[in-house]
């Protein structure tokens, strides 16, 4: 006999929402309407998978389409929220575009918290964190994620150091030579953070103030010169593989 075809189908569209979800009815607007109106072209029965960041993922059903909005129907729950390791994404803002690239690979990854961290020689002074944090849910959308990484608002270094908590590692990428990442994260497993910094990397103070932190250990990720957004995908897949829960 022929398989039976999975319920809701694969190709249904994902949405998240801003409000916390439960059986009942739930209204689309916006650029989220206008894309499952005028993009899918929905029409009531259609189905839509929707997820919130806090219960998890369900199953809404169209019940009816206006010009401007959608009625949807919640009517079961499809997956619970999933457990995400506790890592932490402490990265230098680089030039737009590859720090929005950064947002969504921490999403994709699997990265419990991005804290934007400036430094003496970060090159951005202002950063839009709602176009970030809207590049992750485009990727927690696309990837099957039903959580999303908090967003920090942006801290300057010595702030950051300065508040470190007892208990979280800080594993920053010294491009002065450090432990081997693999074997430095196997000694620190726990509650963890990666530290990367802007294109032109720390200077000596800096590097010298995040070395003097106790749960600091400084990493190598290789032999090849990476770029800021490199290193903090390889740092972060390295730590998942490690200690996380790849």
């Amino acid at each position: 006999m022929p398989a039976t075809p999975a319920w809701p189908p694969q190709s249904t569209p994902r949405l998240f929402v801003e409000a916390e979800l439960a059986p009942g009815e739930i209204r689309i607007d916006g650029p989220q309407a206008h894309y499952l109106l005028s993009v899918m072209r929905m029409k009531p029965g259609a189905v839509v998978k929707l997820f919130d960041d806090a219960t998890g993922e369900w199953l809404g059903v169209v019940r009816s389409a206006g010009k401007r909005d959608l009625v949807l129907d919640v009517t079961e729950r499809l997956r619970e929220r999933e457990a995400v390791p506790d890592l932490w994404l402490c990265a230098a803002p680089i030039k737009k575009g590859r720090i929005d690239w950064v947002a969504e690979k921490a999403c994709e990854l699997g990265v419990d918290r991005l804290v934007p961290v400036l430094t003496r020689r970060t090159v951005i002074d202002r950063l839009n964190l709602e176009r970030l944090r809207t590049h992750m849910i485009e990727a927690a959308e696309q990837c099957g994620r039903t959580a999303l990484p908090q967003l920090a608002d942006a801290v300057k270094l010595p702030a950051l150091l300065r508040d470190w908590p007892e208990e979280r590692a800080l594993f920053f990428a010294d491009e002065a030579g450090g432990i081997a990442a693999i074997e430095a994260m196997r000694a620190r497993p726990g509650p963890a953070a990666i530290l990367i910094g802007p294109e032109g990397g720390f200077d000596d103070a800096e590097r010298e103030a995040i070395r003097a932190l106790p749960q600091a250990v400084g990493i190598a990720l290789g032999p090849r010169i990476l770029r800021a957004e490199t290193a903090a995908a390889a740092a972060v897949s390295l730590w998942m593989g490690t200690v996380g829960d790849w």
